[in-house]
């Protein structure tokens, strides 16, 4: 990791085409400017974490659905598979 000390209006280049530009520092936060071509994405990371978090919920647990419907079973909750009714 690079470590780099820049001032209000300072900037950082990455590559040929990448300019990181310092507009604003504040005491416990810095306002960035990213000028990169359109095909480089640039954004958050906490979007890419929430994205990743999305991505592990929307997995089936196979082994926890086949408890829940045992459960719902138990219950007399089950549904009938397209019908929409109770077992």
């Amino acid at each position: 990791m690079l470590v780099v000390r820049r001032r209000q209006g300072e900037s950082v280049l990455i590559g040929d085409d990448i300019e990181i530009v310092v507009l604003e520092a504040g005491a416990n936060r810095v306002k960035l400017g990213i000028m990169a071509p359109r095909e480089i994405l640039v954004f958050r990371k906490e979007l890419e974490l929430t994205r990743e978090q999305n991505r592990v919920a929307a997995t089936a647990d196979v082994t926890a659905l086949s408890r829940l419907a045992n459960v719902l079973g138990d219950l007399g909750l089950r549904r009938k598979p397209g019908s929409g009714q109770s077992v």
